[in-house]
């Protein structure tokens, strides 16, 4: 099973629409996929309320202990992808979150403040040694910060693509109980989640390439 976790410090960058947004892309690519909530403010679980479909499930977890417990069943049951929304703080489940991803996502929005408090979650994400990218998210269409925030990010590690733009289908959708890519299917919002979705699916599957030559060496 992989593991994703949206990770960073800064309140409003997105991460639970982000999470919704790639759990439901990567269930119409036919993945098995669960939503981990690890933020009190429970935005994914109102979201799951309001949602007729019954997934991407969603489990609450409230103790860090609680996060392997929930992974080692979710993968006991055949999920192929667990996503791990965090809380806007650098707390004991976000650095327990990062300690067992496969690959952390660090959205950010093209600004000063979100950059520099990004800096203490890619602290932390190195520390644990894992595998990490920034997400541009909530961008203008184009523009000097854009491309300034841009550089930025690529100078402290591996950038996304594409960036995701500031989109009312974003919001309309996690309203409604949807994801953009089932509220606004032929939209440029759904267009760029599923582009995202296809990003981050190569990197998990480079992961996992990674290990399983890892384990042939080792065994031989």
């Amino acid at each position: 099973m992989h593991v994703l976790a949206l990770v960073t410090q800064k309140g409003g960058s997105g991460k639970s629409t982000l999470a919704v947004a790639l759990a439901v892309a990567a269930m119409r690519d036919g993945e098995r996929v669960a939503l981990i909530e690890a933020d009190v403010q429970g935005t994914v679980s109102r979201w799951q309320e309001r949602r007729d479909n019954p997934y991407p499930r969603v489990e609450r977890v409230a103790e860090p202990a609680d996060i392997d417990a929930v992974l080692a069943r979710l993968a006991a049951e055949g999920i192929w992808l667990a996503i791990i929304d965090t809380a806007a703080t650098n707390n004991v489940l976000a650095l327990r979150a990062i300690a067992t991803a496969d690959l952390c996502l660090i959205p950010a929005r093209p600004s000063p403040a979100d950059i520099e408090a990004a800096i203490p979650t890619l602290l932390a994400i190195r520390r644990q040694k894992r595998r990490f990218a920034f997400v541009l998210n909530q961008t203008p269409p184009r523009g000097v910060r854009l491309s300034e925030a841009a550089t930025s990010l690529n100078a402290l590690g591996v950038l996304a693509l594409p960036f995701i733009g500031q989109r009312n289908d974003h919001q309309d959708a996690l309203g409604t109980g949807l994801a953009v890519t089932e509220y606004a299917r032929g939209g440029k919002a759904a267009e760029e989640v599923h582009a995202l979705w296809s990003w981050v699916a190569k990197k998990l599957a480079e992961e996992a390439f990674g290990h399983d030559q890892a384990a042939i060496k080792k065994a031989s």
